[in-house]
């Protein structure tokens, strides 16, 4: 008997991550391909779990990795075309219904890095605003202070 593992993944701007949940796995078996990805493992029941994925782009299988716990076996597959959204982790338009979105780590990192340029703007103008400061004021009345210790 064979089945397919439940499978969440995100989108980052350099990996996609997938997390495919089987618990306390055995005989785990990752091929990483250009365009495809082939998963296999037993899991506690005996049950052979298997899937074989499409990908919606290219990556790179060498710069790719997957780690195993206790609780799921988690890939770490590395774009081809860096800082490109993908809409979907499956070449195919129609969603499997054991693949679904991690939105626990889901980021719309797009808007984030825009985000992050707005910040580093305002700092900028922060900076300027101070560089941009008038000289400073004249201390010439303070010879006429007698000071003794």
């Amino acid at each position: 008997m064979r089945q397919q593992a439940k499978t969440l993944w995100y989108d980052r701007p350099k990996y996609v991550h997938m997390e495919f949940c089987v618990e306390n796995s055995r005989e785990v078996k990752v091929d990483i391909e250009n365009n495809k990805l082939i998963f296999s493992c037993i899991n506690e029941d005996n049950i052979q779990m298997y899937n074989e994925i499409h990908l919606y782009d290219t990556i790179q299988p060498k710069d790719s990795r997957e780690k195993r716990s206790d609780r799921s076996i988690t890939c770490f597959l590395r774009k081809m075309k860096e800082k490109v959204a993908w809409p979907r982790l499956t070449k195919e338009n129609n969603k499997p219904a054991w693949l679904s979105v991690d939105f626990d780590n889901w980021r719309d990192w797009d808007a984030e890095e825009e985000g992050e340029m707005a910040m580093a703007e305002h700092y900028l103008d922060l900076i300027n605003s101070v560089k941009d400061k008038k000289a400073p004021p004249s201390m010439d009345d303070l010879d006429d202070l007698d000071v003794s210790i």
